[in-house]
């Protein structure tokens, strides 16, 4: 019986034991197993704000985790994918990867659930609920304000790094290339300058070969070449200027010319000498011929020999030829300096013209033709400009250049004015044509814009605007007095036969105020650059004096 209650012990130990450790592997299995899991920081936005959708995943540290990327967020956009956040533990990692989304219509949306994978195994987070509100902007305490005019933002300052950059590596090119030329040059001179007469010449380069070891390294070509040259360059100094040019049988024959004609007592045993050397030379060096022993030293005693006695033979020249010479050497000099000098100058252009192309690569070749040659138009916008008062009442312009009180002499005199002011900068026919003007009349009238328009195009028909095109628009200044504005183009008359071809442009501004009326004109030639700039600048600092009249009204 005892063994019995034993037995039964021991197989439920073992039954426990078999279950503990099936159970211990399922444990373990889910602690391997990854985990994902997702969070956004809200679920209600407005119109264009960001939203951070986070994916967190757990994972084995070798793991192959996808994050979805693309369009699998519709309807939300995503703006920016941020980089993956990675921290390990111990032999895990967890990964945090975020997005930023948005959506640009109010409403309410579903962002999708999303799928991530791991190890080729897919993993799905939640779906989430998004409400996207309108802006709300309350119109009644939020002010209007006109739309600001544009204006150009000023470039910046000339970068002259930026233009070392380029022009020092150019100009180190350039006069390391003078460097060289003007060296070789001087070099060349030097030599010139330091040439021994030839037949001094021809004894020294004697001396130097007998110096050399060419017989002894037993290099008999080029022993006999420099002989040979030697005696050829004497020749060619002396006698016959194509000697180093020649062949051997042609300078022989180029000396039996010189022999016969009588320009030179040659010995025909010195010509036959120069012959046989020659010839003997020809052999060694074109057919390798090897001399007899003590041939070569012969030959060169025979080579001095020729030199004195064509030294003897040679006429001294004449008081005519040495000046003949001095002419020729000094035109010869006046030569080279003129071809200096060209030079010198042609170094100067290509470096000015290497500047030039660098500048306006850089800077634009409308900047390299302002600095260059000037530009009007760019001077008056960059320049100071003044803020002014004009006329009665006043009108406040800011222009680049102060107005000059003229008089108007293209009114007809049957108006009748009780006060005018006339203030211009210009003529009609300049780049840039400014007219302010203030009439008073002095008979009470009701003042019709559109027919007083008329009138001051007329008066600038008048001035020299001929195929004048007009547009007309209202106008209001920021202050709140309305007139009229005509703008377009035309082209100026200067004289009864001529007419410019390009046209000019025009702005033209009036105002009634107290039985009178207030003219800004503006005229000026579109370079596609400043004047429209100015033109608008112009325009938009026009203000007017309230008159009583006008304030009464405001109050009424």
């Amino acid at each position: 019986m005892k063994e019995n209650r034993s037995y039964k012990s021991k197989i439920s130990f073992l039954e426990l034991t078999r279950n503990l450790f099936i159970l211990s592997l399922f444990f373990i299995g889910c602690l391997s197993q990854a985990q994902v899991s997702s969070s956004i920081d809200t679920t209600q936005i407005r119109v264009g704000e960001e939203i951070i959708y986070s994916i967190q995943v757990e994972a084995d540290s070798t793991a192959l985790v996808l994050f979805p990327e693309g369009q699998s967020f519709n309807p939300l956009e995503v703006i920016e994918s941020y980089d993956i956040d990675t921290t390990r533990l111990q032999d895990k990692i967890r990964l945090i990867k975020k997005y930023g989304l948005t959506q640009f219509d109010s409403g309410s949306y579903t962002l999708p659930s999303q799928r991530i994978v791991i190890n080729n195994k897919p993993f799905n987070t939640d779906s989430v609920n998004i409400e996207v509100a309108n802006v709300i902007v309350d119109t009644t305490k939020q002010k209007m304000f006109h739309i600001k005019p544009a204006f150009e933002v000023e470039e910046p300052g000339f970068d002259f790094e930026k233009l070392l950059y380029w022009i020092l590596p150019i100009l180190v090119i350039i006069g390391v290339v003078a460097f060289l030329l003007f060296r070789r040059r001087k070099k060349k001179r030097e030599e010139s300058a330091q040439q021994l007469p030839p037949y001094e010449e021809a004894i020294e380069a004697l001396k130097e070969l007998d110096h050399s070891h060419y017989l002894e390294n037993d290099n008999s070509k080029r022993y006999y070449s420099s002989l040979t040259e030697i005696l050829k360059r004497y020749i060619g100094r002396e006698v016959d200027d194509t000697a180093l040019e020649s062949t051997s049988n042609e300078l022989i024959e180029r000396l039996i010319l010189h022999k016969d004609a009588g320009n030179f007592d040659f010995d025909g045993e010195t010509i036959n000498k120069i012959d046989k050397i020659l010839k003997r030379a020809d052999l060694i060096k074109f057919a390798k011929m090897k001399e007899q022993e003590g041939q070569a030293k012969v030959d060169r005693t025979v080579v001095e020999d020729i030199i004195n006695e064509t030294k003897e033979i040679i006429p001294e020249p004449t008081e005519e030829e040495l000046l003949q010479n001095k002419l020729y050497l000094e035109k010869l000099r006046k030569k080279q300096l003129r071809k200096k000098r060209i030079k010198i100058a042609l170094g100067a252009v290509a470096t000015v013209i290497v500047a030039a192309v660098v500048f306006g690569s850089i800077k634009g070749f409308d900047e390299l033709k302002d600095k260059t040659l000037g530009n009007e138009m760019r001077s008056l916008s960059e320049g100071r400009w003044i803020k002014s008062e004009y006329g009665s009442p006043l009108i406040i312009v800011e222009t680049p250049k102060v107005l000059v009180r003229t008089v108007d002499s293209l009114v007809p005199k049957s108006v009748a004015i009780k006060r005018k002011s006339l203030f211009t900068y210009g003529h009609i026919n300049d780049p840039l044509y400014i007219r302010v003007s203030s009439v008073k009349f002095s008979q009470e009238q009701k003042l019709e814009l559109e027919s007083s328009l008329d009138m001051s195009l007329a008066l600038l028909e008048k001035a020299g605007a001929k195929n004048l095109l007009v547009k007309r628009d209202d106008f209001e200044t920021e202050s709140g007095i309305k007139g009229i504005k005509a703008y377009g183009d035309f082209q100026v008359q200067v004289s009864e036969k001529k007419v410019l071809k390009k046209k000019s442009s025009y702005e033209l501004l009036l105002f009634a105020q107290e039985n009178g009326l207030q003219e800004v004109l503006v005229v000026y030639q579109d370079d596609g650059r400043f004047a429209e700039a100015i033109k608008d600048r112009i325009i938009n600092s026009i203000e007017l004096e309230i008159t009583q009249e006008k304030k009464k009204k405001n109050e009424q």
